[in-house]
């Protein structure tokens, strides 16, 4: 288990964050040292589960709902969150049961066993289908709480006190936190109450079968909710039911947040049913976002199992993380598959000095020495039909065969991320300020795109600051409103984009509420600037379409 240290971030998240900057186009970074994560401080937070107060058993579920949502919102607002995994793995590091409900001082011990730097503790009581709940804010190095921070509603707008708790979290931890309350509280979707009960009732049953079957109604309730689908795919995948595994996990949307994780598990079922070729584009698919030692490992092994020459992915993966035998190993028998024996034998060598204890090693160091590369093994089903057959006598019964990983290291990639975020600002804030302004918007758009509302705000904010007559940083605002629901601030937020520059993305958002009220007149006005201006703009193209199916031609 991987735990948050900023003092501790280690050669191996050091060599992720390189990863990471060579696939984010940072060419020539200068070298990476330890003492460049320190920006990791002040930003972790600990969520542990609420205490409920109402006297009602079957409501204990609420109290692990909010983790999960304030940990989402918390993740949007530039904050490292500890995930529920590692929070287990603190608890049971210091005997305690993972029901546990601790103390203030426990909480303490707690958070400073995962280096969080601030732990939110809260409470809430349902009465009459009314929710209200509490929340504090503990600053582990200073020892101090907060006053409570309130919220309620109806039980069934749980997602409303829950997103304006986090908000409110966010602004009192960081008060200089800029993005809209309202933006905080569209952010979770169309995702129905029952269907989230479900969810949090499944990720916390206590038996796989449970889990499964809740996470099946959740996704029953809201077929499009993909933290359902990736925890149920991950579900069917530990009960090695890998079709239906690969089933749910292919419904994730590859634009979606959660399409990384999904697809390392889709590529494992793939893999275990020996569908290599499309484990390895699942596999492929990650590692172009998120370049883990152990997610490029099993593209190589995916693609060695088709019969490819895998060495230059294998010799990535080591480059990337020399301390793991595992690593070694498959690099040194598609070494001497392919009749490298020297390196081969070299690698196997260094397996068995990392692992000393490693059983395969010796034998595989034999067969090298005896010049006899290891055979392609590869299964006799119809799944695999481009690999060469499997020879029908050998000297040996051992045949060594690449090690997958079968573990995905999110917490790893996250803090990387973390701080790469933080090391692209960094660099950011020496370009010319037109620059800066352009990479920002940029930034937003790209995650707009990606349905990331919260942090597409941020980063047109952050232009905002920078040039505060930005037409391009005010439309995306306008495009952040629109999304999130407050539609007089949209307007408002376009036609002033407008006032200072003419631009087509605010042109089209006024166009898109003109034709939400039905105001064709105005909307194809609209839609005829934003062509004027970009005359293949495909959105202006398809909206006046929409407007001609109306009857509606524009002037």
């Amino acid at each position: 288990m991987l735990r948050f240290s900023s003092s501790r971030l280690g050669q191996r998240s050091l060599s992720l964050l390189f990863l990471l900057l060579i696939a984010c186009g940072v060419s020539q970074a200068a070298p990476l040292q330890a003492s460049d994560t320190s920006e990791l401080n002040g930003r972790v937070v600990l969520v542990l589960p609420f205490e409920n107060h109402s006297g009602q058993a079957d409501l204990s579920w609420i109290g692990e709902s909010f983790p999960d949502t304030l940990n989402q919102r918390l993740n949007s607002s530039g904050f490292l969150t500890i995930s529920s995994d590692d929070r287990k793995y603190a608890l049971d590091h210091l005997g305690l049961p993972t029901d546990f409900r601790p103390t203030r001082a426990t909480t303490i011990r707690i958070a400073q066993t995962l280096d969080a730097s601030y732990v939110i503790i809260g409470s809430y009581n349902v009465s009459q289908g009314h929710i209200t709940a509490q929340a504090q804010i503990v600053e582990v190095n200073h020892l101090s709480m907060s006053t409570p921070i309130e919220d309620s509603n109806m039980l069934v707008r749980l997602f409303d006190v829950q997103n304006d708790l986090a908000w409110k979290i966010a602004r009192q931890i960081d008060p200089k936190f800029n993005v809209a309350q309202q933006t905080f509280l569209a952010a979770s979707g169309q995702v129905s109450l029952s269907a989230f009960e479900s969810y949090i009732r499944g990720i916390s049953a206590s038996t796989p079968q449970e889990r499964v079957q809740r996470l099946k109604v959740a996704v029953q309730l809201s077929p499009g909710y993909t933290a359902a689908l990736l925890a149920l795919g991950k579900a069917q995948f530990t009960e090695r039911d890998f079709d239906q595994a690969a089933a749910t996990l292919g419904r994730v949307p590859r634009s979606d947040r959660r399409a990384l994780e999904a697809n390392f598990y889709l590529g494992l079922a793939q893999f275990n049913s020996g569908r290599y070729a499309d484990a390895e584009k699942a596999f492929a698919f990650v590692a172009t976002r998120l370049p883990l030692p152990e997610v490029i490992n099993n593209e190589a092994v995916a693609s060695s199992r088709q019969g490819h020459n895998a060495i230059a992915l294998f010799e990535r993966v080591v480059a990337a993380d020399p301390n793991d035998a595992d690593f070694h190993y498959n690099l040194a028998v598609s070494l001497a598959r392919h009749g490298d024996y020297a390196r081969a034998q070299s690698e196997a060598d260094q397996v068995m000095h990392l692992r000393p204890k490693d059983t395969e090693a010796p034998q595989l160091k034999s067969l090298i020495a005896a010049g006899r590369p290891p055979e392609q093994i590869l299964p006799a089903d119809a799944h695999t039909t481009t690999a060469p057959a499997v020879a029908t006598t050998r000297p040996s019964t051992f045949e060594p065969v690449e090690r997958i990983r079968r573990t995905y290291s999110e917490a790893s990639f996250r803090q990387a991320a973390f701080q790469l975020d933080q090391m692209r600002a960094a660099r950011m804030a020496t370009l010319p300020s037109s620059e800066q302004v352009a990479q920002y918007v940029q930034l937003g758009r790209d995650y707009l795109a990606q349905g990331l509302v919260p942090e597409a705000e941020q980063q047109f904010q952050s232009a905002l600051g920078i040039n505060g007559s930005s037409a391009e940083a005010r439309a995306g605002i306008a495009e952040v409103r629109e999304q999130s629901g407050d539609r007089i601030a949209a307007r408002s937020e376009a036609q002033a984009s407008l006032q200072l520059h003419p631009n087509p993305r605010a042109y089209l958002v006024l166009a898109r509420l003109d034709l939400h009220d039905n105001q064709n007149q105005s909307c194809a006005s609209n839609i005829a600037q934003a062509l004027k201006l970009d005359p293949r703009n495909t959105a202006a193209l398809g909206m006046k379409q929409a407007l001609a199916s109306r009857g509606q031609s524009l002037p």
